[in-house]
């Protein structure tokens, strides 16, 4: 089994090129999904978070009212370490169990598992778990395409580059990574990089298992 953390700033599409791994057979884990589980309604964060932040970050269906949270934590770094002290490890035994059922329902052997995580480089996701990842891709494209993706979302471009600005850099990310996608093209420019990726992980995990 490998598992591959495939990483990237916002609106250079490291979702896509995941989901075009999972096409090509990886298991997909969206790691950032995750977060957003342990805090809807049910959630296994729930309880901790209202403790930490009070009731006013409770909404009305039980879960965390996500706005309110990040009015709250965006620009603190020391009510953002408060929240990451409380989700990340929840979300890494999350990840840990999603693994354990994967083993279950695919064979080991020639298993590649891909961690979908916008803060790779900024965190221990995926890190500090029974089944950490061994691998780093990063997806990159240019500025201006990024901010054209954003816009299209229905994001202001000065909000976009805003976004962008306050995020790793993609240098950071390159320094981790042993596999660098670019997204500047098209939907079929970037199925021939994610072909040309999944044979490298592929050789790479067999490489491994011999």
């Amino acid at each position: 089994m490998l598992i591959v953390g495939v990483t990237g700033g916002i609106g250079v599409g490291k979702s896509t090129v995941s989901y075009l791994l999972g096409e090509r057979g990886a298991v997909v884990i969206d790691v950032d999904g995750l977060g957003r589980e342990i805090i809807a309604p049910g959630g296994r964060a729930v309880a901790a978070v209202v403790s930490r932040f009070g009731e006013r970050v409770r909404g009305a269906d039980g879960g965390i009212d996500r706005a309110g949270l990040a009015s709250i934590v965006f620009g603190d770094e020391g009510q953002l370490a408060a929240l990451n002290e409380i989700s990340h490890p929840i979300i890494n035994e999350l990840l840990d169990e999603a693994v354990d059922a994967a083993l279950v329902e695919h064979d080991p052997a020639g298993l590649v598992v891909i961690f979908d995580m916008a803060i790779l480089v900024e965190s221990m996701l995926g890190q500090e778990t029974r089944h950490p990842y061994e691998v780093v891709v990063t997806v990159e494209a240019p500025l201006e395409i990024r901010l054209d993706r954003l816009e299209g979302r229905g994001m202001e471009r000065s909000d976009a580059a805003a976004r962008i600005d306050s995020q790793t850099s993609d240098e950071e990310r390159r320094a981790v990574a042993q596999f660098v996608v670019g997204n500047g093209g098209d939907l079929d420019q970037l199925r021939v990089a994610v072909d040309q990726l999944w044979d490298q992980l592929v050789e790479l995990n067999a490489e491994r298992e011999a």
